[in-house]
């Protein structure tokens, strides 16, 4: 239709009418296009930042079903609590208990009957080997009450003295080993000083070592027996008792 005008109307007022309208229209084609498409952008826009409508049901279903099974959630709360606790118990007493043990003596030197005193191969100590063996005032160890190491002790004459000591220190459990040149035990951990007879002279000990009865019995053996009577060193009772 454009170009039969055109060829009819060439060069003529009407074609150049109608030119311009036609480039009119065209042009406003163009923006009414362009506008179209701004507004759709900024409707797919502003959709975009609208909430989904189906999100309130979610919350609700899943509110619901909280609800019905609460108990349930209550019950494996609970399960879980106990588990933690129980955790958390085992591992600060499995923590703790070792720590309080650390200070408290070993070795008490106490005992419900009387045992042989064995030597480091753990054989029977005979009375009169023994002190054939042995020089006067001289004080070794012996397995004695509980296992724990037990002095034995020559007096002046050859002979036993009727009490052995308890060679565990009674600060923090270290065995005291016999000073024969400074004639008293002294603790090499902590620096604790017992007279011969298991008198504290220097601390940190807070105690004398501890006594146990020394006898020879009726088949040589040397043995070892509680002792139960009051302290000759301190004049009270034994704190081992």
């Amino acid at each position: 239709c454009v170009r039969r005008i055109q060829q009819q109307h060439n060069n003529t007022p009407t074609y150049f009418i109608f030119t311009f309208f036609h480039h009119s229209i065209l042009q406003l084609n163009k923006v009414t296009m362009k506008i179209l498409s701004i507004l759709l952008a900024m409707v797919a826009s502003a959709s975009a930042f609208v909430p989904a409508q189906t999100a309130p049901r979610a919350v609700t279903t899943a509110n619901m079903a909280a609800g019905e099974g609460t108990y349930i959630d209550e019950e494996r709360r609970f399960v879980m609590n106990l588990i933690l606790l129980g955790s958390a118990g085992v591992t600060v007493g499995g923590l703790a208990v070792p720590y309080i043990l650390f200070f408290v003596p070993p070795g008490t030197g106490g005992g419900s009957g009387g045992v042989s005193a064995k030597d480091a191969l753990g054989n029977d100590i005979i009375a009169k080997d023994y002190l054939e063996s042995k020089p006067a005032l001289d004080r070794s160890l012996a397995q004695g009450l509980k296992g724990d190491a037990t002095y034995l002790i020559v007096k002046e004459d050859k002979t036993l003295e009727s009490y052995g000591l308890n060679a565990v220190c009674t600060h923090l459990g270290c065995v005291v080993p016999w000073s024969a040149a400074q004639n008293k035990f002294m603790c090499p951990c902590h620096g604790s000083q017992y007279a011969p007879t298991g008198a504290v002279v220097r601390g940190p000990a807070p105690l004398p070592l501890a006594l146990a009865h020394c006898d020879v019995g009726d088949d040589g053996k040397i043995t070892f027996s509680p002792w139960t009577e009051d302290d000759f060193r301190t004049g009270g009772k034994g704190w081992w008792n």
